[in-house]
């Protein structure tokens, strides 16, 4: 049945879906819970209830669920949802998630371990888990990766190794990959100096709504320099 619930929820048919979740969910199904409780969250086939959301993640979780694990961190990472903010939780949550092979838990865990949230900060422990989730095509991973190669951070400063993670960042279409990635070839760090080929990156970030690029490029037309 939970075959049925889930081709029901990714055909948009929600009120079906909602129903053979709710069967399910009664059955100690954590897969089932895990989607019930989300359709909660964002309601999807009833009403928004956030008390149901974590009853439901928190079952699911209690069954090692691993998104549900991931679902409930973020709620425990941002004090929403019904609970407090708690960032220890968060990361022993997100911690779970990851070692049960969910990529944005992975990513996640690197981050509190890379600023020390939740956790003492680790920057090898960080480069372990955004390379597992890069591994996943997890963009962010690899641009944080990346900035982690450039800086030396956990990782033996390697500028080739850098270019490889922002350009997966870039070609991903991530607005701070594209912008460093451009740095890089303003500077020529990994890579032939191109400036032209910097300025078309960077153009494409502040399209994207890179702040600091944004700026640059109206720098840069304020002096005559370029024409956007």
């Amino acid at each position: 049945m939970i075959k049925k619930a889930n081709e029901a929820y990714n055909a948009g048919d929600y009120t079906t879906a909602f129903k053979l979740y709710s069967d399910l969910a009664k059955e100690g199904n954590a897969d089932a819970q895990t989607s019930l409780a989300y359709m909660h969250q964002m309601e999807q086939g009833c009403q928004k209830n956030e008390s149901r959301t974590l009853e439901l993640y928190t079952q699911a979780a209690q069954a090692k669920q691993p998104y549900a694990l991931f679902n409930l961190a973020i709620l425990y990472e941002n004090g929403i949802g019904g609970v407090e903010h708690n960032q220890f939780k968060a990361y022993e949550l997100h911690m779970e998630a990851a070692t049960r092979g969910v990529p944005p838990a992975m990513y996640e865990v690197a981050l509190m371990l890379e600023r020390g949230l939740g956790c003492v900060q680790n920057y090898s422990e960080a480069a372990f888990w955004y390379e597992e989730a890069a591994k996943r095509g997890h963009s962010e991973a690899f641009n944080n990766l990346g900035a982690l190669y450039k800086e030396g951070h956990g990782v033996v400063q390697d500028d080739a190794k850098c270019f490889i993670c922002f350009q997966r960042a870039a070609d991903a279409g991530l607005a701070q990959g594209l912008y460093n990635l451009g740095l890089l070839y303003d500077q020529g760090v990994g890579c032939e100096m191109d400036n032209d080929k910097a300025l078309d990156l960077c153009r494409k970030a502040a399209y994207k709504g890179h702040e600091k690029a944004k700026e640059i490029i109206k720098g840069l037309q304020e002096d005559g320099k370029i024409v956007f």
